[in-house]
């Protein structure tokens, strides 16, 4: 472990991609992503490898495809309506099974929206990001360490699962600064790739395509990538429990929500109100199991977020009808205050 640093997050997750092995990153600046890309512009060349501006966020996308496509680890990073923009490039990453990790600072949206710091793209990023049957793996921290440490493991699930890895922060945990320790990572874990498009070498040719001209052809590839998608949910699901034990509530949240609810649970419990929170760090794989053992044990279960209600819908799913499910949320950059969120819980004790 190296010492503490004080970072901001997008420079804590530039510092970690680099740390980890990060050898190419290609972007187009978008508040409240800038600082990640100059972090990258500066100190990424330093270390041998290759920063580029693109001439806008298609373009960026799509020299990813090409250097992961050589084998490179390879990152880029927007914010909503750049990663909109993406969309495309997701689809034919996922489909090529080309590793790469994308940054998603979140902004308010839809449309140019404003820069002020939202969770409204959950349902864009999990549930594809893109046209055809595909998954993102997609990261949620809630702290700048988190953001780190969940960096240097992206690149090497990317690696053994071959799939975009998708970090989702927001414009809070993107601007502010805390301590940071980058721990060691192994850089050469995974990096044999003999699947990448470099010449024969000795090998048979290789050939990297999102092209499959015979319904039964790509049914057949569709139901690969399904099988790889089943595993993650069979084998990699996250999320962190807080004082969920003797809860008579639960919170579900994810990212600086979460955050913000630990200390409602603060408030609640000093008031004799039992809360605990389950904090979602895999937003997919979305732990379902997880929430539905919990939920058994639990009078109601309440989700915060910072959009209208897009993780809701997966909980409820999850759920199952177990227990009565309530959202409580803010939208448009808006940040829901602790005191705002006990407010909406002790009405739904309250009955």
């Amino acid at each position: 472990m190296g010492e503490k640093k004080l970072m901001r997050g997008t420079e804590a997750i530039a510092e970690a991609a680099i740390r980890a092995g990060c050898t190419h990153f290609f972007g187009y600046p978008i508040t409240p992503t800038n600082e990640l890309l100059e972090y990258m512009a500066v100190n990424l060349p330093e270390k041998g490898g290759v920063f580029l501006e693109a001439e806008n966020e298609v373009a960026a996308i799509n020299m990813v495809y090409g250097a992961a496509a050589a084998g490179a680890r390879v990152m880029t990073a927007s914010s909503g309506p750049g990663i909109s923009l993406m969309a495309e490039g997701f689809s034919f990453l996922a489909a090529a099974e080309l590793p790469c990790v994308i940054v998603d600072v979140e902004r308010g949206g839809p449309g140019l929206g404003n820069i002020s710091p939202s969770q409204s793209d959950y349902s864009f990023v999990v549930k594809g990001a893109g046209h055809g049957d595909f998954k993102l793996i997609v990261l949620a921290p809630y702290s700048i360490q988190e953001a780190a440490d969940l960096t240097m493991d992206s690149f090497l699930i990317a690696d053994k699962y071959r799939n975009p890895v998708l970090i989702l922060t927001d414009g809070i945990l993107g601007e502010m600064m805390e301590k940071v320790i980058f721990r060691n990572a192994n850089v050469d874990s995974l990096s044999q790739k003999d699947w990448i498009a470099t010449g024969a070498n000795n090998r048979s040719r290789n050939r990297i395509i999102t092209y499959y001209g015979l319904p039964d052809e790509l049914e057949e590839h569709n139901l690969h990538l399904k099988r790889k998608y089943d595993d993650l949910v069979s084998n990699y699901t996250k999320c962190e429990r807080y004082k969920a034990d003797d809860a008579d509530y639960l919170i579900i949240a994810f990212g600086i929500c979460a955050r913000i609810c630990k200390k409602t649970i603060s408030i609640s419990r000093e008031k004799g109100i039992r809360i605990g929170l389950i904090r979602i760090i895999t937003l997919f794989p979305f732990p379902s199991k997880k929430i539905r053992d919990l939920a058994r044990k639990s009078k109601a279960i309440i989700v915060v977020e910072m959009n209208l209600g897009q993780m809701f819908e997966d909980v409820k799913l999850a759920v199952n009808g177990l227990v009565p499910v309530y959202f409580y949320g803010r939208t448009g950059g808006s940040i829901p205050k602790p005191s705002e969120v006990f407010l909406g819980i002790e009405k739904i004790v309250n009955g």
